[in-house]
């Protein structure tokens, strides 16, 4: 029986800690800390949840996820792949709704953890990826656009198309001062990169902004600039452990959102932690960092958190300043909790043109334009999974996109693989050439006697490898004596092919049609054993090699 596959890389990362790693976790830590800030506020109000709650998600889960996971530099919290969906799950089902989805979400993470599927999760198909990401990023860049332009509107619709016909009948109530603060912000933000690569652009655009709104509200007399302390109450009061009731009819309306969730998020912190790995040198621990992932979600939304996951831009920002350990992640934890016990008051003044700059940005990052343009010139099949997965996210919703889309690259999968396996008929002589079930090679062809047909499959015997024989046998339309089968070249057979297979050897057995299996290895014949086709054919009709089938058909074709 195997071992829980739960390691931490906090246990081993300590064994050999010293005060040179301390210094450089303490630097890379603070700056991810100051960094986080901006991006936790923008994504909690952006998911239609309170900043403060932002805030609280990357204290509580960027902490558990560095003592818990199964990498040494990933850093966790919101990030912006969730908010489409969680405003998405709020709408639909409240806060309350949200907060058990999130809780569900955290313990089927901790399932595919303990079942080891941390591996598996890491093959979802590329298009589907970049397809649901960029039609995030579309998404959060639509919703951001009413508090970039400071649009004066009463409601926005919840659909895309809705979203963007409102805003063109409302272009003529743009207030000029936030969209200045808007385009502004995103310049700063575009452009502090060039300047130093360890400030965060975001933070010096919300100082600058901030301090920009306030002078003009003091002296220009301009008070159309809506900050977050117009629109929510500020509170740097920690929140009480609440675990919400839970009844059945609620988890089982739950079951595809905190699905959702917990997909994502395991496709997300997994592809984070693979990038960080090739950068360090490292290797993470899938499962380790699937179950630390599920601990987080469900603590994270007791305190009054949402989804969190390992976030690639942080996770970057920590290895380039320093960190290689988990304590840099807990550090980050530490200092945004120093940050919203001390100076949450002051997030009250920060205009709201500014975050939705940020979250502008963030979408572009997101987008990966460049990948999906590439994307384009691939395989017809592939295109037709990326297109179906963004246009799902956009016009529909993140559930629906990850479901349509991981069926459809499921079917494309399964046509591809059956069209590895060949199967052809050979009537009149066999070419000796490169054949390894031969026991002897000192002839270059076999002739196949008269009332036999030799069919050979070359590669996996699954679905689709049936209906290949049938396509073959009837389009010549022959009624032979004897059939061989060579499997010399079949690695491996499922219960589909086995089915199938048995459904021809019975077939042929009505027709008085004797069936005899050649160059069966050790595994396929156990299978073939187990299913008892040994009953059914007869010893004497399984063959290791070509010689003995043939010698058996004559034998059959000369009685």
């Amino acid at each position: 029986m195997k071992t829980l596959d739960f390691k931490p890389k906090m246990f081993s990362a300590l064994k050999k800690y010293d005060r040179k790693t301390f210094m450089a976790d303490l630097m890379a830590g603070i700056i991810v800390g100051i960094v986080a800030l901006p991006l936790a506020i923008a994504f909690g109000i952006a998911s239609g949840v309170s900043p403060e709650k932002g805030i609280i998600t990357a204290i509580v889960a960027g902490f558990v996820i560095s003592a818990l996971g199964g990498s040494k530099v990933q850093i966790g919290g919101p990030t912006g792949a969730f908010i489409v969906i969680v405003a998405g799950i709020i709408n639909q089902y409240g806060i309350q709704g949200l907060t058990i989805a999130t809780l569900m979400a955290g313990v089927f993470l901790i399932g595919f953890g303990l079942l080891r599927l941390g591996t598996i999760i890491k093959y979802i198909p590329y298009p589907i990826i970049v397809g649901f990401t960029s039609g995030i990023a579309v998404t959060i860049f639509t919703t951001q656009i009413k508090d970039l332009l400071g649009m004066q509107m009463e409601t926005v619709p919840g659909g895309f198309i809705e979203k963007w016909m409102a805003y063109a009948q409302n272009l003529a109530h743009i207030d000029l001062w936030s969209a200045i603060v808007g385009l502004v912000s995103v310049i700063i933000i575009a452009v502090t990169p060039k300047l130093s690569k360890r400030v965060p652009g975001s933070l010096i655009a919300i100082i600058v902004m901030t301090v920009a709104a306030l002078t003009l509200k003091q002296y220009a007399g301009v008070t159309t600039i809506e900050t977050i302390g117009d629109r929510f109450s500020i509170s740097s009061t920690l929140p009480d452990a609440v675990v919400p009731e839970l009844t059945w009819d609620t988890v089982k309306g739950l079951v595809a959102p905190a699905l959702t969730i917990a997909i994502l998020g395991a496709i997300e912190s997994l592809l984070s932690a693979t990038v960080a790995d090739g950068v360090i040198g490292d290797h993470h621990n899938s499962n380790t960092e699937l179950i630390g992932q599920g601990v987080a979600n469900i603590v994270s939304p007791i305190f009054g958190g949402i989804p969190a996951t390992g976030a690639i831009a942080r996770t970057m920002t920590n290895i380039n300043n320093g960190g290689r350990t988990p304590i840099a992640g807990i550090i980050h934890a530490i200092v945004l909790l120093f940050i919203f016990l001390f100076l949450m008051p002051l997030a009250k003044y920060i205009p709201m043109a500014c975050l939705a700059g940020v979250l502008v940005v963030v979408s572009y990052g997101m987008s990966g334009w460049r990948s999906f343009a590439t994307l384009m010139r691939n395989p017809k099949s592939d295109v037709a999974v990326l297109l179906l997965t963004f246009f799902l996210t956009i016009l529909f919703d993140l559930t629906i996109a990850i479901e349509v889309g991981i069926v459809c690259a499921c079917l494309l999968f399964m046509k591809r693989m059956s069209e590895t396996t060949d199967v052809k008929a050979i009537y009149d002589e066999i070419d000796l050439n490169e054949d390894a079930d031969m026991e002897r090679g000192n002839l270059e062809h076999l002739t196949i006697p008269k009332g036999v047909e030799v069919y050979e499959i070359n590669g996996p015997y699954f679905f689709g490898a049936g209906n290949k024989f049938e396509d073959l046998m009837g389009r010549y339309g022959r009624r032979p004596k004897v059939r061989i089968i060579r499997m010399r070249k079949v690695p491996f057979i499922d219960s589909t092919g086995l089915h199938n297979l048995e459904n021809l050897c019975r077939m042929s057995q009505k027709e008085g049609i004797t069936v005899v299996l050649s160059g069966v290895n050790e595994k396929v014949e156990a299978v073939l054993n187990r299913n008892d086709f040994h009953k059914l054919l007869g010893e004497e009709n399984i063959c290791n090699h070509i010689d003995l089938a043939l010698a058996r058909s004559r034998e059959i074709v000369n009685a």
